[in-house]
């Protein structure tokens, strides 16, 4: 396979985004490094961390 890039100006005038999936990448341009990250649209006193059982007294 043969696969040739040129490389041009690029000229965005306007971008709207109306939804997102799960799992999305927007990306205008080149890039070098894609970090990932997560979170959480779950309400606060919905999040539980840690351990839920209760202790018991001694």
């Amino acid at each position: 396979m043969n696969f040739t890039v040129v490389n041009r100006g690029l000229q965005v005038g306007a971008i709207r985004i109306v939804g997102v999936s799960s799992s999305s990448v927007f990306l205008i341009g080149d890039t070098n490094t894609i970090s990932l990250s997560a979170t959480f649209d779950t309400p606060p006193e919905a999040l539980i961390v840690g351990a839920f059982v209760p202790l018991a007294p001694q």
